[in-house]
């Protein structure tokens, strides 16, 4: 819990600075936290969380330093302290999320985690460049690579469950070293980078939507069903992102900036964040996040002010409907933050279902216990 206040402080500081780089009223007025939006909720938010979930599985303390710095970063970010205070506690952070990685490599190589790993250079690598000066326009190829391929990565790491066959491992761990590549080019030769990068994403993207097991439970109910909805929603804003950047080349400022950024980072980014909250959390917090059909609503709210946004706003250049297009994205973040943890508190329900006896499962349905579904869960304890 220690280790989640900081990053739940750079997502409540992030979605402050959304609001004033709309040119809108925000809670908190402070110029600096626009600036830093993009690296404060990569790293200092999502990075966080993903080295605590890493930490977590390896039971090592000292993996825990990771997180530490990442949310300690973030902080920084937000106070008067020199920039490069944030910045080079980030650059810490994210080393320390790569040895993590090699731990972990050490115990169990695989395919899935060479690509995880990978992201965790393109963080390293997107930290190590903002602290030299770039600007941050220039780091999205990284700072993208870095969740994209986390993501790509747990997910090829649940197919194995499948047994896909090496074939999709190598294919993914092709597109991985490819994205790399195309992150490369996008600062020597921009216009070759992006376009590289853009088919790359694509790629990427009808790989791990024609194995991955959402397509399945889609056709279920309840928690599979709301993550593969989450899941298949974000594939299709990835892919929106990447047909920009293969169309348009390098985007790094107007409408198709915010529309690509944020397709990666909304559409892709807090939709997978989104599904994979109810299994991972538990896994971190050690309490339960039960699943609740109210889920929905901030996921529906997400999905539907991000198309107003990207495919109205920023399509037809109409500030108005972007502004608001991104006022209903931060209430729909927010709303899934005060859904979970009214969740958390609520804790599961206490009435069985008709026709089951408390705490045992009838023989005729396969057994599906918590530590199953976790240890199934992309990014639960290997």
């Amino acid at each position: 819990m220690v280790l989640l206040a900081p990053a739940a402080l750079a997502l409540l500081a992030g979605l402050d600075a959304a609001l004033l780089l709309l040119g809108l009223p925000a809670p908190v007025r402070v110029e600096r936290w626009a600036d830093v939006h993009g690296p404060l909720m990569v790293l200092g938010f999502v990075g966080t969380l993903v080295a605590l979930e890493r930490a977590v599985a390896v039971r090592r303390r000292t993996a825990l330093a990771a997180p530490a710095l990442l949310g300690l970063g973030g902080l920084a970010l937000l106070t008067p302290l020199p920039l490069t205070v944030g910045q080079g506690a980030l650059v810490a952070g994210a080393a320390g999320l790569v040895a993590v990685y090699g731990v972990v490599w050490r115990r169990q190589g695989s395919a899935a985690l060479a690509v995880q790993g990978l992201g965790a250079v393109h963080a390293l690598t997107a930290a190590l460049l903002w602290l030299a000066g770039s600007a941050v326009p220039h780091l999205v190829p990284c700072l993208t690579g870095f969740l994209v391929l986390t993501v790509a990565g747990e997910r090829l790491e649940l197919l194995r469950v499948a047994a896909p066959g090496e074939r999709v491992e190598d294919a993914v761990w092709a597109l991985g070293l490819g994205w790399t590549l195309a992150a490369a080019l996008a600062l020597a030769v921009p216009t070759v980078g992006w376009t590289a990068l853009g088919a790359v994403v694509l790629g990427l993207v009808a790989v791990l939507v024609r194995h991955d097991v959402a397509r399945r439970t889609v056709r279920g109910t309840g928690l599979p069903r709301f993550m593969a909805l989450a899941m298949l929603a974000g594939y299709g804003w990835l892919a929106v992102a990447g047909a920009l950047w293969l169309v348009a080349g390098p985007v790094l400022a107007g409408p198709a900036y915010d529309a690509a950024l944020h397709a990666v980072f909304l559409g892709f980014v807090t939709s997978m964040v989104m599904a994979h909250a109810p299994v991972i959390l538990p896994a971190v917090l050690r309490r339960p996040l039960p699943y609740r059909p109210v889920l929905h609503v901030p996921l529906a709210l997400l999905h539907l002010t991000l198309a107003l946004r990207v495919l109205v706003g920023d399509a037809r250049g109409l500030d108005v409907v972007v502004q608001v297009g991104g006022v209903g994205n931060v209430v729909a973040v927010l709303a899934f933050v005060v859904l979970a943890a009214g969740s958390v508190l609520r804790g599961p329900d206490a009435a069985p279902p008709p026709g089951r006896v408390p705490g045992r499962t009838p023989a005729t349905t396969p057994t599906a216990t918590p530590a199953a579904a976790v240890a199934l869960a992309p990014g639960g304890p290997r």
